[in-house]
């Protein structure tokens, strides 16, 4: 997939995707198979952006950042026939297992403190009966309001948002219909809107009486975000465990055979086969305008290349800030995209294992059921107010909150037999570090360390397990990966950024105040995730424009 770049190289395409990320390969494949000639230029070394596979230690193949699947839109699977170019889903029985005691039992024998949640629906109601039946009851209920509110929001991840302000008739028309799906549904208005911005606490408090039960679902609102359950907004993401699928069933999340690159390296495949042609090792450096319209880019070798059209893949502040110059846009929206919400304080550790953990509450030292889903390590929701305290004030936390993930656990294509892959998605690590807390190395290494070593309250032999390590903490995220701010969903995902005002209110149709530039990526709607959703929309609205 590799191209040598010539400089002074001027080739004339209908499209240029700037950046080869999971969005940027889905507009290629659909632009290309509406016959499009379609060029798209990668800095890194290979396709993927944060959905990528790298060998980071001999035989230990890593999903150096995103780790799990279960929103990528199954149209888009079934249109570029990604299964046939390699893609397969491995789905996770457990999805989770939440470990409650870390201390050596006394010898009675008594089984271990621990709570495994879904999909299997008998075990789940069984396991959380064990601190409280009333809880066992109300969780299927709970499960399914996500589920209506959630089909109230999913067929509009693959829509354009309409504008509120707008009178035309395809936007009012779209608003009524919108109002009169919610009353279809039964989805109380009032519920559903504090759902969409509100807390997370407040909801599971009214749904559940246990706090092991309570503290392990509001992990899911926390990703990615600095906030805390109890911050509002943080109840939209508890959405994602419904709003996906995992091979036709709903809800389940899964490993990608192969790591998460195995499914860019699909789209990208199904691109080519389209006739896209893909340049990585292509760094773009200017985005070039003339008379008010985009007509190509500049490499950082020289090298330019023109275009009728040209796509970004990356967020705002990149686009718009480093790659333009600031003349070619208005100033009033180069003043709305500097001060667009890039906050973050998630680091993605990285590890290869000797062995599984050998868990104090459910001991094992072979691949368990206890290592096939997220592992929580967060034992009360106080423990996660503690931990964002720490990084509020530009500290690391003392206590970080881990989501870990074992994928050898049901891949054995990604890791040597006998030893084991994790990823650990961990908070809080704050972005911008106090200026007495120390060099960003020197943090690195303590957080890690600690991460280590809670994990190794819980499983003993965890520390003797750890071969190696990687540590990418938000700075990282964004040097290697082109995130500002190291924050994964190109830009806040509260209330006052999604839908119609993503990424800024007047330009949530994927177009920019230049003519022929459009976004394609996560900071256009739906946002986060890998959901292929933004790269779809974004080709649809490109096809709609006349050349």
């Amino acid at each position: 997939m590799a191209g040598t770049l010539a400089i002074g190289m001027n080739s004339d395409y209908d499209v240029i995707i700037i950046g080869a990320g999971h969005n940027g390969l889905v507009t290629a494949a659909y632009l290309a198979r509406a016959g499009r000639k379609v060029l798209v230029l990668e800095r890194r070394e290979l396709v993927g952006g944060c959905v990528v596979t790298e060998e980071l230690w001999p035989g230990f193949k890593v999903s150096t950042a995103s780790y799990v699947n279960s929103l990528f839109r199954p149209e888009i699977i079934r249109d570029l026939e990604l299964k046939r170019h390699g893609f397969t889903m491995l789905p996770r029985s457990p999805s989770s297992f939440t470990p409650l005691s870390n201390i050596q039992s006394s010898g009675s024998g008594a089984p271990g403190r621990y709570l495994m949640l879904g999909p299997d629906k008998k075990m789940t109601h069984r396991e959380v009966s064990k601190f409280s039946k009333k809880d066992a009851d109300s969780l299927p209920k709970f499960e399914a309001m996500l589920e209506r509110v959630a089909s109230f929001l999913e067929p509009m991840l693959m829509e354009t948002p309409a504008t509120p302000w707008s009178l035309a008739p395809r936007n009012l028309f779209q608003l009524a219909k919108t109002a009169l799906k919610f009353r279809k549904l039964g989805v109380d208005g009032q519920k559903a809107i504090e759902i969409l911005s509100g807390a997370a606490n407040p909801i599971l408090d009214r749904w559940f009486e246990s706090e092991e039960v309570k503290t392990t679902i509001s992990t899911d609102a926390i990703i990615g975000a600095f906030a805390t359950p109890s911050m509002p907004g943080t109840a939209y993401v508890l959405f994602h465990h419904v709003m996906g699928e995992c091979d036709g069933v709903r809800g389940v999340w899964g490993y990608v055979r192969g790591g998460m690159g195995a499914l860019s390296n699909a789209i990208a495949s199904a691109a080519k086969e389209r006739g896209a042609e893909i340049k990585v090792n292509a760094p773009v450096s200017r985005i070039l305008v003339k008379d008010g319209r985009a007509s190509g880019v500049v490499l950082a070798n020289g090298a330019e290349y023109r275009a009728a059209r040209v796509v970004s893949c990356l967020d705002a502040q990149l686009t718009f800030l480093r790659l333009m110059d600031h003349k070619d846009l208005p100033p009033d929206f180069v003043q709305s995209v500097k001060h667009l919400d890039y906050s973050s304080a998630s680091c993605k550790i990285n590890l290869a294992l000797s062995e599984v953990p050998n868990f104090i509450c459910l001991p094992g030292n072979t691949p368990g059921p206890q290592h096939r889903g997220t592992i929580h390590i967060s034992p009360n929701r106080n423990y996660i107010e503690k931990a964002y305290d720490c990084a509020k004030y530009g500290y690391i936390s003392e206590n970080p909150v881990i989501e870990a993930t074992i994928p050898s656990s049901i891949d054995e294509t990604v890791a040597p037999r006998g030893k084991h892959v994790m990823s650990m998605f961990t908070q809080y690590f704050p972005y911008k570090l106090a200026p007495d807390a120390g060099t960003l190395e020197e943090n690195k290494t303590r957080y890690a360390e600690r991460c280590i070593d809670i994990m190794t309250e819980y499983a003993p032999n965890f520390r003797q397990s750890v071969m190696n390590y990687q540590v990418l903490a938000p700075a990282d995220l964004e040097s290697c990966f082109g995130l500002t701010g190291g924050n994964i969903m190109q830009g806040a995902m509260s209330l006052s950024s999604l839908g119609f005002m993503r990424p800024l209110p007047g330009y949530a149709d994927y177009r920019t105040p230049v003519k022929g530039l459009y976004l394609c990526g996560a900071a256009t709607h739906p946002g986060g995730g890998v959901m292929g959703a933004c790269g779809y929309n974004a080709a649809r609205e490109i096809l709609k424009d006349r050349y």
